[in-house]
C-alpha cells in the first residue's frame, strides 16, 4: 500500500487511540494501530472498483492526535480540501470530527452504522459517554441511524419524542438503502462503529449484539451514500483487537480503504 504526501492527498488517516468511557470490554485505545498494521498487507488493487485507489487519489497517513486536538486537525484537513479518515478510538470522539466538519459544512448530517442507538443523554452522571455520542451529535447536526438493534427505555422515549424514531433503522430491516439515502442531507459525514457487524464478522469490539449486518450488506449503504451525497469525513471506531485474531482488524483496514475507493472513483 503506497502512502502520499500530504500536499498530494486527497485522503488523510488520522489515528486517535482515545479511551476513557468504555463500559463493558476493554481495549479501543489499541484499535488504530490494529488497523494499520492490517493496512500494511492490503492489495492496493481493489477488486469490486477495478482500480488502485492509494494510487488514483493519494493516501497520507498521519500521527496519532488525542480527542482533545481532533477537532482542530479534522478542520484544517477539510479546510485544505482533503477527506479526513479518522481510526479510533472509543466512539465519543465522533463528536469532535462532526464538530469540525460542521463548521465547513452548515447543511451537514451525519450517518451512524451502529449496533447501539448511542442516545442516552449520560451515564453515571456523564455526557461525554460513549453511549451518549449520537445525543451529542443530534445537537450539532441531524443524523440517521442504520444497523440498529439495541437501545435502553431512555433512548427509545427521546427518539419517539423528537421525531428521530423516523431516521432509526434496525437490522433486522437493511432493505431500506433508498430511503436511508433520501433522509440524509447533500453533505454527509459517516461514523462507523465496528459492532454494526454481526460478531460472525466482527469478535473484537467491546459491546458486540447478535444479529448484526454482513460485509455486502454495509458495503450496499456506503456505496450508495458515496455514490450520491458529498461525504466530508469518515470514522472508524470500537475496534478491540484481539490477540492471535486478526481478520477483524483487517476487515475494518480493508472498510477503510473501499470507502476511499468509493469516494474517489466518483
Amino acid at each position: 500500500m503506497k502512502q502520499s504526501k500530504y500536499s498530494n492527498s486527497r485522503f488523510v488517516v488520522i489515528p486517535c487511540p482515545h479511551e476513557a468511557t468504555t463500559s463493558y470490554g476493554k481495549g479501543t485505545k489499541n484499535g488504530p494501530a490494529a488497523i494499520l498494521k492490517a493496512w500494511q498487507y492490503l492489495e492496493s488493487f481493489d477488486e469490486e472498483l477495478k482500480m488502485e485507489t492509494d494510487k488514483k487519489a493519494g493516501i497520507c497517513m498521519e500521527k496519532p492526535v488525542t480527542k482533545k486536538a481532533l477537532c482542530a486537525k479534522t478542520l484544517k484537513v477539510i479546510k485544505d480540501k482533503k477527506t479526513p479518515v479518522i481510526l479510533g478510538g472509543e466512539h465519543s470522539l465522533s463528536v469532535e470530527a462532526v464538530k469540525a466538519a460542521r463548521a465547513r459544512n452548515p447543511r451537514l448530517s451525519v450517518l451512524q452504522l451502529d449496533a447501539h442507538a448511542d442516545l442516552r443523554d449520560s451515564y453515571k452522571g456523564n455526557k461525554d459517554f460513549h453511549g451518549s455520542v449520537m445525543r451529542r451529535i443530534l445537537e450539532v447536526c441531524p443524523a440517521v441511524q442504520a444497523g440498529l438493534r439495541s437501545l435502553s427505555q431512555e433512548e427509545y422515549d427521546f427518539a419517539r419524542k423528537s421525531g428521530q424514531l423516523e431516521k432509526m433503522h434496525f437490522a433486522d430491516h437493511v432493505d431500506v438503502v433508498e430511503k436511508i439515502v433520501s433522509q440524509l442531507s447533500d453533505q454527509v459525514y459517516i461514523t462507523i462503529d465496528v459492532d454494526v457487524f454481526d460478531p460472525a464478522v466482527m469478535l473484537s469490539t467491546g459491546t458486540p449484539e447478535p444479529g448484526g449486518l454482513f460485509w455486502y450488506e454495509v458495503l450496499d449503504i456506503l456505496r450508495e451514500v458515496c455514490k450520491l451525497k458529498t461525504v466530508v469525513g469518515v470514522d472508524l471506531v470500537e475496534l478491540c483487537p484481539i490477540k492471535g485474531l486478526t481478520a477483524p482488524d483487517f476487515t475494518i483496514a480493508k472498510l477503510a480503504y473501499r470507502v476511499m475507493g468509493y469516494l474517489a472513483s466518483k
